[in-house]
């Protein structure tokens, strides 16, 4: 498999013309020029699926097939991509230090940086990339993994509603095994549901019970069932309970239905996992397991070129603050303009990875030491993870502790 970051450009553009396009939260600046920087077009469009039609349809008939904008993801560079136009990003950071090249007033407007993005394609073509579509790979892997967390979430949603319904209907069954949607847990309330079925339970009834299942999942003696069960409060018995317990069997069903599709996704993630070229870099990472550098891998994809220094990945992740300037006063702020999906993935991984890594834990507790909450916390160790995932990203390496110098620089504090 080839990546977008050993695919160059042309030495000159097709036809002699080049695109800049900027994006826009409600609309898009279109500028074409020629071979020798004039222009040659200048429209905008809205940002809805006509105004993207309509951008895609002005440029082939201004016999444009490259275009520069300053973000790689989102509806509208799909849509390029899919129209077979050439697509590079020039990051908004690079933009800054460009717009000094043909004026010094530095003031931002769309129309002129949508020049600038066009003529940096037509002038520096040596030093850029063209961004490509991920893989049908990571692609078919990140709607695994997207599903996988939307039905855990729908998991959550149904233990809630369960623990919610059993506290009046039968509260006993609700701290009698660690966790509620256990496989345990629901397989005892797809047997005993109600006050009346466990009511009369003794040590040996629950004892025959365990004895048929096929795992055992519960630390606990049928001894400690049967006083959890005796020690709670009772709940509705009778005709009434009858009635109650037709709902805690449909909840449970549901239960027992979500968990065994969440496994089979989570078989197929890692079988998917396994035949990607890019698992072994997220796969090195620390405590990343199976599903977390599926969701890694899949949410950064493998386009090199979509992230072309790890500043846009950590913006994209949204665990780069926003500097807000006005005059003296300076503010940092969250950042809210990101890939949530992103950013959960980043996150989780730099929360877990603190109990595997001294340099990651040093990292989050220096945040807490300076009186960062967790989330804040997690989202500075984000940060710092970011820049290593994409130097091994970039290069195609795992992750080796060995010859990350910061790690080995506290490993060798703490052994001194």
């Amino acid at each position: 498999m080839k990546y977008a970051w050993i695919h160059v450009l042309p030495d000159t553009p097709p036809g002699g013309l080049t695109a800049g396009i900027d994006w826009g939260n409600a609309d898009h600046a279109v500028c074409v020029v020629d071979a020798a920087g004039q222009v040659r077009a200048r429209f905008t469009v809205a940002h809805d699926r006509a105004g993207i039609g309509k951008l895609i349809a002005g440029l082939r008939a201004a016999g444009v097939s490259e275009a520069a904008i300053e973000r790689g993801d989102g509806p509208l560079v799909e849509a390029l991509l899919e129209a077979g136009l050439t697509v590079v990003v020039i990051t908004s950071r690079q933009m800054k230090n460009l717009r000094s090249r043909y004026g010094s007033a530095g003031a931002k407007d769309d129309r002129f940086d949508a020049f600038v993005l066009a003529d940096v394609l037509r002038t520096d073509r040596a030093r850029l990339r063209p961004l490509v579509v991920d893989t049908p790979g990571t692609a078919a892997l990140r709607a695994a993994v997207r599903a996988r967390r939307d039905l855990v979430a729908h998991r959550i949603a149904a233990c809630n509603q369960l623990r919610a319904h059993l506290a009046v209907a039968f509260p006993g069954a609700i701290g009698l095994f660690a966790h509620l949607d256990s496989l345990i847990s629901l397989a005892f309330l797809a047997r005993f549901g109600s006050q009346d079925a466990a009511g009369p339970l003794g040590e040996d009834e629950l004892a025959a019970w365990l004895r048929t299942l096929p795992y055992r999942g519960n630390p606990a003696t049928p001894g400690q069932l049967r006083d959890r069960l005796h020690a709670a409060p009772r709940g509705i018995t009778g005709a009434e309970g009858a009635a109650w317990a037709a709902v805690t069997g449909a909840l449970v069903a549901t239960l027992t239905t979500l968990a065994a599709q969440i496994k089979a996704l989570e078989a197929e993630i890692a079988a998917q996992l396994a035949v990607h070229p890019d698992a072994r870099i997220f796969t090195s990472l620390p405590r990343a397991g199976t599903v977390r550098a599926a969701r890694l891998l899949a949410e950064t994809g493998d386009c090199r070129a979509r992230f072309p220094d790890p500043e846009s990945l950590a913006a994209l992740a949204g665990v780069a603050p926003v500097t807000r300037r006005s005059g003296k006063h300076t503010s940092v702020g969250f950042r809210w303009a990101v890939n949530r999906q992103l950013r959960d993935a980043v996150c989780d991984f730099a929360a877990d990875s603190r109990h595997a890594s001294p340099w990651a834990a040093a990292i989050y507790q220096a945040a807490r030491a300076r009186g960062k909450d967790h989330p804040h916390a997690v989202r500075i160790l984000a940060r710092a993870w970011i820049y290593v995932i994409w130097r091994c990203w970039q290069d195609g390496t795992a992750y080796d502790p060995a010859k990350h110098t910061a790690l080995q620089r506290i490993l060798e504090q703490q052994n001194a």
